[in-house]
């Protein structure tokens, strides 16, 4: 395990740091069409997939947070991926300052409530951790996310904005840390 990444627990998840033997699991995962429908829309290629779990152990390295692979407590198995993140993407409404939340889980994982449970607990460690250098977090999504901003709702996430990222529309949402 990272030093420094903190452990996390649910009643069905295990949060835990990305190691380069999780490659193949979240290569899988991206490389879904299903998965990325409403992410991006393109599945990631390996070489994609290599280069965000470098800037997912990376994160945490140059900024103190990042994204968590989610494993089941029932038998160990990679699940999905769910943390916080600064892309310094280029987004209008503006998220600079504001750690960013994702999440994404396997197909077979999907509609278990278990993108909830894992958000929160990210969340729960933003509140207690981030709060006093972030007042506020951001999520940003396809429009069409029915199910991602359900979640998002479910954890805080509020003050729906419709904006612009990468030229097509996204819905923007805000959480205050250290509620």
């Amino acid at each position: 395990m990272a030093v420094g990444i903190p452990r996390l627990e649910t009643d069905r998840l295990i949060l835990r740091p990305h190691t380069l033997a999780d490659f193949e699991d979240s290569a899988a995962m991206w490389a879904d069409p299903a998965v990325v429908a409403l992410i991006s829309g393109v599945p990631s290629t390996a070489a994609e997939s290599w280069s965000r779990l470098l800037r997912y152990i990376g994160h945490w390295q140059a900024l103190g947070y990042g994204y968590w692979v989610l494993e089941s407590k029932v038998d160990g198995a990679f699940v999905g991926e769910a943390g916080l993140a600064d892309y310094h993407r280029d987004t209008k409404p503006s998220v600079h300052g504001k750690p960013e939340a994702g999440w994404v889980l396997k197909t077979t994982a999907q509609g278990q409530g278990l993108a909830t449970e894992a958000v929160a607990a990210v969340m729960d460690w933003a509140d207690q951790v981030l709060a006093s250098e972030f007042p506020m977090a951001c999520a940003i999504f396809d429009p069409a996310h029915a199910g991602s901003v359900r979640v998002a709702e479910k954890v805080g996430f509020g003050n729906p904005a419709m904006g612009l990222f990468k030229g097509q529309e996204a819905l923007f949402l805000e959480r205050a840390l250290g509620r």
